[in-house]
């Protein structure tokens, strides 16, 4: 749909700029799913299924890091609909098959360590309407005030300043390097650096309200 209402203007034709939104509108959709996660966990603790788990001999972590991994399925499935969509309407990555992976693997990256933000949000919010909520604040300014629709040079500076520093960003630059060949190691960096920040912090902090919670 972004392709062909705006492909003409943007780009000079849709399949001019269905080359360089793929990339984009792929994050943006995997960005968005990774909410699910904390939602399904909150719904789990409101069920009383987490209080099941404290009579079983298991590792007590593998409640919240079993499901954050399991994710990647979804991920990753919901990756595939999305490319297999964009061949469908002309999509082509000059980096081949194997670039197509590399950008797959490293979105995967980032949205296992953004996982764990609604995670700890999913442990202390009361309900999934809250949690939604919260959720859609974030990720709404992250995913539509970046590149992925448009590149930051042609937005006013005060906007261009927070697309620039903006995570998502970097992301969508280093996909779409992978995919077509013009690999920006700045970027990967960046999302590699901002995705140990995002588990440093969250990871811990998520530990902690849970042991909090189930004490």
């Amino acid at each position: 749909m972004f392709t062909y209402l705006f492909g003409g203007a943007l780009a000079g034709s849709p399949q001019a700029y269905l080359q360089e939104v793929l990339p984009g509108i792929l994050a943006m959709t995997v960005l968005m799913i990774t909410m699910y996660t904390g939602l399904t966990l909150n719904r789990d603790i409101e069920k009383g299924v987490f209080d099941r788990f404290k009579s079983l001999p298991i590792w007590r972590p593998s409640t919240l890091v079993g499901p954050l991994l399991a994710d990647a399925v979804r991920y990753t499935l919901a990756s595939t609909v999305i490319l297999v969509l964009g061949v469908i309407l002309g999509f082509r990555p000059r980096a081949g098959f194997g670039g197509v992976l590399l950008a797959v693997g490293l979105l995967l990256v980032f949205s296992f360590s953004l996982s764990w933000i609604w995670t700890s949000l999913g442990i202390v919010m009361r309900s999934e309407n809250a949690l939604m909520g919260a959720s859609m604040m974030l990720l709404f300014p992250l995913t539509f005030i970046s590149n992925v629709f448009v590149v930051p040079e042609t937005m006013p500076s005060w906007l261009a300043a927070f697309v620039y520093v903006n995570p998502v960003t970097d992301l969508v630059t280093a996909m779409r390097g992978l995919m077509h060949g013009g690999v920006d190691s700045g970027a990967i960096v960046t999302v590699f650096i901002w995705s140990a920040v995002l588990i440093a912090i969250f990871g811990p902090l998520t530990m902690w309200v849970y042991t909090r919670k189930n004490t």
